[in-house]
């Protein structure tokens, strides 16, 4: 169980948090209800988790498996609540099939194998009964056609989502992006919102456009972003690992 220092320190960064959002929707003519607030939890203990849960939040961002998969079990298993649980790292393949019984959404999608795999993992959590729903997803788009960062370059954006299309377990919701090392908030966005608007053309129910953190969420907001990823903000610093 979180401390009561540490549930007060955690409501007044939630609150910062929305309270920026709020600002930043303002600012770009946008209602608030449109953008979600996803805290990103990785690294962080189930206390905090359920502390967080007693102050409203239900969506939670993690990247690392298996850990990801167990706190999502311990926490169903804990509250009533109806929680929602997003993959925002990269998946290694042999990990598909444990993040396709515990993920709501996937926002790190970014080869047809991997896509696969996942759609071959959900078809048997749902055999099994362990999950009762197809698997939302994002494709990851890469802006700096890094390999080592994941995603999917451009040109190769449209032939992945026909792939999905024809993934039977699959619902293919829209696009993530990561901010480039080498350019500006100011740029990338712009970049991305651009690709995002032609993409859009083509795929009209796949509205969904995860990008911004906390140091850029006010650029994200304006470039149209549907869902922020904002973890150290709220949660504070990453707690110390063990070797």
């Amino acid at each position: 169980m979180a401390t009561p220092e540490r549930v007060a320190e955690l409501s007044d960064n939630l609150d910062a948090a929305r309270a920026r959002l709020a600002r930043a929707c303002t600012a770009a003519g946008r209602d608030v209800d449109d953008v979600d607030l996803l805290v990103v939890t990785k690294f962080f203990p189930a206390a905090d988790v359920r502390a967080l849960i007693g102050l409203g939040v239900r969506a939670f961002g993690e990247s690392r498996e298996p850990e990801a998969g167990r706190k999502a079990a311990e926490l169903r298993t804990d509250t009533a609540e109806s929680l929602a649980f997003h993959m925002i790292g990269q998946i290694q393949r042999k990990k598909a099939k444990t993040v396709g019984r515990w993920a709501d959404r996937v926002h790190s999608l970014d080869s047809e194998r991997l896509a696969d795999a996942l759609d071959t993992a959900v078809a048997a959590a749902l055999d099994d009964g362990d999950r009762h729903t197809p698997l939302e997803v994002l494709l990851q788009l890469n802006l700096d056609s890094d390999p080592d960062r994941g995603g999917v370059v451009v040109d190769d954006l449209e032939a992945l989502a026909d792939h999905v299309a024809g993934c039977d377990h699959l619902r293919l919701r829209g696009l993530m992006v990561i901010a480039p090392q080498s350019e500006t908030p100011e740029v990338w966005m712009e970049r991305a919102a651009s690709i995002r608007a032609g993409f859009l053309d083509h795929r009209p129910d796949a509205v969904e456009f995860s990008a911004g953190m906390s140091g850029d969420l006010d650029e994200a907001v304006r470039n149209g972003s549907t869902c922020v990823r904002v973890g150290t903000a709220i949660m504070g610093a990453r707690p110390i690992r063990s070797p």
